[in-house]
This record gives C-alpha cells, structure tokens and sequence, in this order.
C-alpha cells in the first residue's frame, strides 16, 4: 500500500518524516533528496562549522532512518507529480504515495553581475565544503549581502584570520528589516569580530581577484562569497498545478496545499500563521522544523496547525542575537540599552509583532507572549 513521500531532506523534510512515524509506525515512508549529504543541521554550517571546529552537523545517523523504516534516497531528481494518479516520477521511476509532503527549499541565487557565477555560496553542506577548503589557501575575503548568514559567514572567516570585508546597500546591517538603530549594534558585532564594511554600494561585477562596486571603487580579495538570498524551489509544485504565489507554495495552517493529499512546508512555502490570523513566509530554521511537524502530523491522520511566533538565533563572532517577529514589518521600533547587551521593540497599531535582543533572554521570552497574545511592548514604541 502507498504511505508518505517527502521531497526534501532538511529540516521540514525530516521533521515531517518524524512526525508522521510518531503516529504511523506501519506505513511506507520515503524521502528523496537531491542532497548526496545524510540530512544535516544548517545553522553550523556558516559557524562552528566553517570554522572548522566540527565536522558533526549530522540531524540523525544513518541507523536512525534504518530503525524508524524510512527509505533515505540521496541524489534523485523528481522529474514531476502526477496529482491524478497519486505518484512522483523519480529519476524516471514512477513511486505511488497516499500522502506527499513538499520540503523542497530554496536555492541560493548568484548576484546578477558579470561575473556573477565566480561568487562561492553558502547554504548546502557541500557549498560549507568548498568555502572552508577555500579558506585554507585565502588571506582575504569579501561577502555580498549582510544578512545573518551573510554576517555568520564573515565573522567566521575573520576567526580563521582572513581579512574580510562586507558589502551591502544598506549603511548598516539589515537597516531596512530592522532598523538602523539595530542596524548599528549589528554593525558593531562586526567590527568586534574584526570584520570591515562597506554599505550604501552594489556590486558591478566579480573578477577574479575580487569585485567592482559601483561607486567605482574595487576590493580586492582572495575569496568572494554571494550572501544575497534564495528562491524557493517551487517549480516542481507550479507544473503540477499545485497553487503557487510569489515562488511560493501557499498552505493553510495545517501546511495542506490546494491539491488534496498535499502538504508543503519550509522555505518553498507560504503558510497561514493560526495567531497570526495571515499568510507568512518564513525563512527560519525552528519555524521549518515547527512546519514539517504540522505537515507530518496531518499526513499520518491526526491533526495539528501552525500558530507560533517565528523565531531564530544567530552567532556573530562570540555573540548571540535572537529574534522573534511576524516578519511582514512593523510601525514604529525601539532600542532599549540592556545590561551588556540590548533589545528592539517593534510595534505596529499599539501591539508587538517584533523583538531583538542580545543578552536580553527575559525580554526574548516575554517578547514572544507580547506578540501571541497581541499586547504592547513594556513601554510605547515611538
């Protein structure tokens, strides 16, 4: 008899995977990757792992698939699902499934310069791989894009003692996600971490001993590493016909797409938030593994939604961020100076939709009340 298939191996793949076995212990499970890799945690792979100080980011050992019968097949290619006849078509294979959940992800997207395709990238255990082989033989090294993981990857390249610029079109880190006064603070973990940046530029293009911006000016480095965002990878989903917006697979809160049988979770879709009460698209490691849990449960038959705060942590050198929000912007925001550290309120219509701290923990909780519950922050963001 058919049972599950998963489309993708990381966290909402093997999340869902999990869930569904907590409640089905009988059916066919199987989860096929594109990924030559054992499914592996993602956050170290721009930290603790570039830095070379762990080669473990492994989610489960190998037996864990074994002892749970869940068939892993590495390196397949879906070619294409067929919702009338309930099946995958894998590297020409047709496979029957009762249930299908998409974690397929998202891809990262060179920056579209000349030269574009020279930038090294960081997002799969391979691309960690290459750019930590590459670190060995580099002095110096420029990252595009001051996202988190753009920020992680240099302060982690700056620990291995390379001389590493950011570049990014913001004047500080994220001003434009997150402000500028939380953009200063991140700007300041930076230059704590030895890391040096340049903001307000776009690059012009990538040659090989580093790039051009265009305030005419170049930087040259050793390495260049693309930090400037992904595109989920919903294409497999849209030909089917399953409903797509924005590149994204919309679901309800039980992660259910349009098709029936059909559940989507992680970075390739977007979600309808319970307490939220509107669609968000989440690109968070905890809210990926929260949503195939979601997706897993409902596959096995029972029932479950998505209706927690999105959340994340990051590492900037030897400092730890953290972050809870809605993520689809905010009114009005404020800094609030903490003992060694600080916190950003967010506000929108006199209720919290956001909060960031840094050695702040007790703001970090009662943030994510104030947020689920639709209260103020402490005092009045103006």
């Amino acid at each position: 008899m058919p049972g599950l298939i998963i489309i993708g191996s990381g966290p909402a793949g093997v999340s869902a995977a999990e869930s569904f076995r907590r409640y089905d212990d009988e059916s066919p499970l199987t989860i096929f990757t594109a990924d030559p890799h054992p499914p592996y945690f993602r956050p170290p792979l721009s930290k603790q792992y570039l830095q070379g100080k762990t080669d473990e980011v492994e989610l489960h050992l190998p037996r864990w698939f074994d002892e749970h019968s869940i068939e892993l097949v590495h390196s397949a290619t879906v070619d294409s699902i067929d919702l009338a006849e309930r099946n995958v078509v894998v590297d020409g294979a047709r496979h029957r499934y009762r249930s299908l959940v998409l974690a397929c992800g998202a891809s990262p997207s060179p920056p579209p310069v000349p030269g574009g395709e020279r930038a090294l990238r960081l997002r799969s255990h391979a691309d960690a791989s290459r750019l930590r082989r590459a670190a060995t033989r580099a002095s110096s090294a420029v990252i595009i894009g001051a996202g988190f993981i753009g920020c992680e990857a240099a302060a982690s390249l700056a620990i291995r003692r390379l001389a590493v610029t950011v570049v990014a079109p913001d004047p500080a880190p994220q001003t434009e996600r997150l402000g500028r006064e939380a953009g200063d603070r991140l700007l300041a973990l930076l230059r704590r971490a030895d890391v040096r940046y340049v903001g307000g530029v776009e690059v012009k293009a990538i040659h090989e001993h580093g790039l051009a911006l265009d305030d005419g000016t170049t930087i040259d480095a050793d390495l260049v590493v693309a930090a400037t965002g992904v595109k989920p990878d919903s294409d497999l989903a849209e030909a089917a016909g399953i409903k797509v917006e924005h590149s994204r697979i919309v679901v309800g809160a039980d992660m259910a797409t349009s098709m029936d049988g059909v559940y989507a979770a992680g970075d390739v879709a977007i979600a309808y938030n319970a307490t939220a009460k509107r669609c968000l698209a989440v690109e968070h490691w905890q809210d990926a593994i929260d949503e195939g849990a979601v997706a897993g449960t409902n596959a096995a038959g029972h029932y479950a939604t998505w209706d927690g705060v999105p959340g994340f942590w990051t590492t900037i050198g030897d400092t730890t961020v953290k972050y809870h929000a809605w993520g689809d912007g905010y009114q009005f925001s404020r800094l609030v100076e903490r003992d060694g550290g600080f916190t950003v309120w967010y506000e929108s219509d006199g209720t919290a939709v956001g909060v960031l701290t840094c050695n702040a923990d007790d703001d970090y909780d009662l943030g994510e009340h104030l947020i689920m519950e639709r209260k103020p922050a402490p005092l009045s963001a103006t």
